[in-house]
Formats: structure tokens, sequence, C-alpha cells
């Protein structure tokens, strides 16, 4: 049986929403929003997904990338700041019932956007 909880999207923000530009954290608030971003935001909200922010970008930029993401029309139901650069690893169990796994990884290259992402 397919589970019928709503999923949890967990998505970076710069080079997967927002135009990566590669030239230091206050360029980031450039707001060049990637091609297809909002229309599959709004899909996934359709849906009753929870979607969780995370980002490189210190804490002492949230008020800017709240205004950022918000003039942008980007909406989410958490912000994670301070993820840093490293790999980023999510562990989660399986469902003890059939085994399902709950956890997925996409890798999108930078600033390819999130268009084409099927879930």
């Amino acid at each position: 049986m397919e589970n019928m909880k709503p999923k949890t999207i967990i998505c970076d923000i710069d080079g997967v929403l927002i135009k990566h530009h590669n030239l230091g954290l206050s360029r980031q608030l450039d707001s060049t929003i990637l091609e297809g971003a909002i229309k599959k935001m709004n899909e996934w909200d359709s849906k009753g997904y929870n979607i969780i922010l995370i980002t490189g970008r210190r804490e002492s930029m949230r008020n800017e990338t709240i205004k950022q993401l918000k003039s942008c029309g980007v909406f989410y139901d958490t912000l994670i700041m301070g993820v840093g650069g490293g790999d980023r690893v999510l562990i989660n169990d399986r469902k003890p019932d059939n085994g399902r796994d709950t956890a997925y990884a996409i890798n999108l290259n930078r600033n390819e956007g999130i268009n084409n992402v099927k879930m």
C-alpha cells in the first residue's frame, strides 16, 4: 500500500531554486529564480507536502534570505540556515511492516533547477 501521509521535501536554495553565483554569500542576495521553481513548489504545496528549505548561508543572513525568498515568491514551511557546503546526508528508518525506504536523494546540476524533478 502506498504511503498516504504527505512527503517532506528538503530542498537547497542556492543553485536549486535561486541561481548560484559563486561570488560570495552577499552576492547570493541577487534574486534570479530558476525556471520552473515556483511552478514546482506550487505543485508540491497542492499535494500537501511539507517544504523545508536548507542553505549554507549564515544564520546572520536569515532576515535578508527571508526577504529574498518572499520577493521571488518562494514559500516554505521551515528554513534551516548554516548547513555548510559539505556533503549532506539524510539518515532515516525503513517502515517496519514492509521494509519500504522512507528517504531518497535527488542530485541536480547546479542552476539546473527543480522543473524536471519527479516524485
